[in-house]
């Protein structure tokens, strides 16, 4: 038997499963999008959901689609924008215009139009953006998202779920056992109950803890959902191995994941495999990875034993004083399938030989930085170097196209700020003055709050040229001003 609760947040309703005996809902799994003939190409709708939130729109329903490529595949998508004219929300920046677009976050490509230019390609209600979208054919496999990202409005869509997964095939050139693996792909979106009138049925429901972890006091405002269904089942037999894809899609919440007696085997960050960089360490094993807003995690897993009770959770998240409440809840149960096993998942095998990007960086570490960017805010909005983001802004930085750089993020702030920039990895090998144990590539980076972390920014992709942002990825922070433009040239 399963008991249902029907709650509305604003204007965004939730049905949310309580469960008593075997009435577990299986975590959904989203449409697939995939390349036919080296070109994938769909058409996307953002539209009002039938509860009155902002959406996309795909095959007539509120769902994003998985899009799947191969290096060397190009992505077409006709976007159109069907929202009303006249907005009833609330923005970051007033008014509210329904506009939207589509950024590609962290795939490696150009920043020109009719690409990843969030600059100048922007959806009125009624218009239709075009994307082609050229996958270099030596693009690293990974876990990749898309989101919109309208500049005083991308909180907003975020929030309302307007994200999805993009999968660039081949991580098993570098851990072939993932060939014979289950693959899950899981979007973990922060929703807000913040207006809801029952919100003590939701925090329940998910086991929220009191944010007891460093953070300031205050109520508990988001619950994390995945795939869009609040805590689901996830399928898995005892002793079962299978890759678990990761997707912290949230608008503005950290999480800190930990799988009930398990271990993650991480096999990738931010859409690099671990192997990509450094051959000889292809995994890492850790017990719980905190992943930032907008990063991702992807992992091998291992099916708990069949009499554990056990949860996909994050842990609680210090944040700061200032920071937004980020406690302890369960995402998702963990445990064997009650139906069938389902059918073999088709596995989009890249039979190339891996290719490595091995680099001595040692003389970048030990160099002043090249640009120092710092993180501050006030009552009045958050800034980079002193300066608020306008549209018109002129690029605070500058790249030369083929070299490197030492970035250096100075967080003077009392809240934890995760560091983005597009089309962009980079290497974090320091964190407040440190050299870290293990440095890692990533695309978004943890910033501590009244701390600071030492980058190198790899800008020698030669097909990476234009204006382009580096922000931070809590997209309240960045609608209120903290971004700014950098120009490869």
């Amino acid at each position: 038997m399963s008991i249902r609760y029907w709650s509305c947040v604003a204007a965004l309703c939730f049905t949310v499963s309580g469960v008593a005996g075997d009435g577990q809902v299986p975590v959904p799994s989203p449409p697939d999008v995939r390349s036919q003939s080296r070109v994938a190409f769909f058409t996307l709708h953002a539209a009002l959901s039938a509860d009155g939130r902002d959406a996309f729109s795909y095959n007539g329903k509120s769902i994003a689609p998985v899009i799947r490529v191969f290096p060397g595949d190009t992505l077409k998508i006709d976007y159109v924008n069907d929202l009303p004219v006249h907005s009833t929300g609330s923005c970051a920046v007033s008014p509210c215009r329904d506009m939207t677009n589509l950024h590609f976050h962290g795939l490696e490509i150009s920043p020109q139009a009719p690409q990843d230019n969030v600059i100048d390609m922007m959806a009125m209600p009624g218009d239709t953006l075009h994307y082609v979208v050229q996958i270099p054919p030596d693009h690293p496999p990974g876990l990749f998202w898309y989101h919109t990202h309208p500049h005083g409005e991308s909180h907003r869509q975020a929030l309302d779920g307007m994200s999805g997964a993009i999968v660039i095939e081949g991580m098993d050139r570098y851990v072939p056992e993932l060939r014979n693996l289950r693959e899950q792909v899981l979007l973990v979106r922060g929703d807000s109950i913040e207006h809801a009138r029952d919100a003590s049925v939701f925090l329940r429901r998910v086991e929220a803890q009191a944010s007891s972890c460093g953070n300031k006091p205050d109520e508990t405002d988001r619950i994390f959902s995945v795939n869009a269904e609040i805590r689901p089942t996830i399928g898995i037999y005892p002793g079962e191995r299978q890759f678990w894809r990761i997707v912290n899609a949230s608008a503005d919440r950290y999480i800190d994941l930990q799988l009930d007696g398990e271990k993650f085997e991480v096999v990738a960050l931010d859409g690099l495999p671990l192997a990509y960089h450094d051959p000889k360490n292809p995994i890492k094993i850790v017990e719980h990875a905190l992943v930032p807003p907008a990063g991702r995690l992807e992992a091998v897993v291992t099916g708990p034993a069949a009499n554990a009770h056990a949860t996909l959770r994050t842990r609680c998240v210090n944040t700061g004083p200032d920071g937004d409440p980020d406690p302890a809840m369960v995402l998702a149960d963990v445990r064997p399938p009650s139906s069938a096993p389902p059918v073999k998942q088709k596995i989009n095998v890249d039979l190339r030989q891996p290719e490595y990007k091995q680099i001595d960086l040692r003389a970048f570490e030990a160099s002043e930085p090249d640009f120092v960017m710092s993180f501050t805010e006030d009552k009045n909005g958050f800034y980079i170097n002193n300066q608020k983001y306008e549209p018109e802004s002129a690029p605070m930085t500058s790249a030369r196209v083929g070299t490197y750089q030492h970035w250096r993020v100075l967080n003077k702030t009392a809240e934890l700020h995760p560091m983005h920039i597009h089309q962009v990895h980079f290497l974090v090998y320091a964190e407040n003055g440190v050299p870290l144990e293990h440095s890692v590539w990533l695309d978004t980076v943890n910033v501590p709050f009244g701390g600071s972390v030492d980058v190198i920014m790899d800008f020698t992709n030669p097909i990476i040229k234009g204006m382009s942002l580096f922000h931070c990825h809590i997209l309240n922070h960045e609608d209120k001003g903290m971004m700014a433009k950098i120009l490869f040239e």
